[in-house]
C-alpha cells in the first residue's frame, strides 16, 4: 500500500529537479508559457494534502490529492509569486507509480441563461464607486479558500468574482428574477452571480449597478477588473477571472477559483482546458 508519505517524497524529488517538472505535462505547459514571456520559474515548492483513497480487488490502488504549488517568477530583477492548487489523481500497481492523472477543473455548467437587458425606464439607479482595492484585497484574502457568508459551488470561479465585485461596492439589484440582474440573497441568486457564460452577458449589456466596459486587449486593464474566458471558442464562457497586479511587461495576473489559483498569467495557456480556439472577454469594472 502506497502512503501519503511515500507520494509527498514522490512530489519532492519531482519539484526539485527541472528535469522531472517538465515530464509532468501541465506544469511543462507553465514552464513554456513563462519561457515564451521572457521569464524563467526559478524555484518550485509543493505540498501535498491526501484525501482519498481507494483500492478494490480489480481495479489499481488510487489516492486523490490536492496539489498545492508555489512559483517564483523572475525577469530580470523583478520577480512575482504564483500559487495554485490543483485537484489530482495517482494510480498504482504492485507498489510502483503508474501515472498521475491532473485536469484543471475550470468550466462551469452553462444554465442555459443569459442576462436579460431591464428598459432604462425600469432601471433604478443605481450608480457605485468601485473600490478597486476591497475587491483585490477580498480576492487575496480569499483565493483558496471560501467566505462561509457564501454559498460554496463545485464550480466556484464566477461566484468568487462576484464575492469580490460585491467586496469593491458593486450594488446587487433584480432580486428574485434569476435571470435579470446581478443578486446573492443566500438561497437563491442570480445566474450572473453564479454561471460564467451569464456573467459575460451581463457585464456586456448592463446598465446600472455593477457595470462593466468591454476593451480590446489585457494591457488596458487594472486590478479589480475582469477576464471571461471561452476556452472552446464555442460561444460558451466557460471561466471567470479578476485582475490582482500586473507584472513588468503591464500584463495582468489574476486569481480564480475552481482550480484555486493566485497571480497566475491571464492568458491561461498553462491550463489542460486551453485550445487554440479560446476566445477572452476583457471589461473594466465600473465604467
Amino acid at each position: 500500500m502506497i502512503t501519503g508519505a511515500e507520494l509527498k517524497s514522490h512530489w519532492y524529488k519531482t519539484l526539485s529537479s527541472p528535469e522531472r517538472i517538465r515530464t509532468i505535462h501541465f506544469l511543462d505547459e507553465k514552464w513554456k508559457l513563462h519561457k515564451r514571456r521572457g521569464y524563467r520559474i526559478v524555484r518550485v515548492a509543493g505540498e501535498i494534502k491526501p484525501y482519498q483513497m481507494m483500492r478494490s480487488a480489480y481495479t489499481p490502488q488510487r489516492m486523490r490529492y490536492i496539489l498545492r504549488l508555489s512559483f517564483v517568477i523572475k525577469k530580470d530583477e523583478a520577480f512575482y509569486v504564483e500559487e495554485q492548487e490543483v485537484e489530482c489523481e495517482t494510480f498504482f500497481e504492485e507498489g510502483s507509480y503508474t501515472h498521475h492523472f491532473i485536469e484543471e477543473a475550470v468550466s462551469e455548467r452553462d444554465e442555459g441563461m443569459k442576462y436579460e437587458r431591464i428598459p432604462l425606464g425600469e432601471a433604478e439607479d443605481l450608480r457605485f464607486d468601485y473600490d478597486r482595492r476591497s475587491a483585490v484585497r477580498y480576492a487575496e484574502r480569499w483565493w483558496n479558500s471560501y467566505n462561509p457568508e457564501y454559498q460554496h459551488f463545485e464550480n466556484d470561479c464566477t461566484n468568487y468574482i462576484s464575492q469580490c465585485l460585491r467586496a469593491g461596492g458593486a450594488p446587487p439589484w433584480g432580486h428574485h428574477n434569476r435571470s435579470k440582474g446581478w443578486w446573492y440573497s443566500g438561497k437563491s441568486w442570480s445566474f450572473s452571480w453564479t454561471v460564467a457564460n451569464a456573467m459575460r452577458w451581463y457585464l456586456s449589456g448592463s446598465r446600472q449597478g455593477l457595470t462593466g466596459k468591454e476593451v480590446s486587449s489585457p494591457e488596458e486593464l487594472v486590478p479589480g477588473d475582469v477576464i471571461c474566458y471561452d476556452f472552446e471558442g464555442d460561444g460558451t464562457w466557460n471561466h471567470t477571472t479578476m485582475v490582482i497586479m500586473k507584472d513588468t511587461d503591464g500584463m495582468p495576473l489574476v486569481n480564480a477559483h475552481t482550480t484555486n489559483s493566485r497571480h497566475r498569467y491571464w492568458s491561461y495557456e498553462d491550463s489542460t482546458a486551453y485550445t487554440p480556439y479560446i476566445q477572452y472577454k476583457f471589461f473594466r469594472i465600473g465604467e
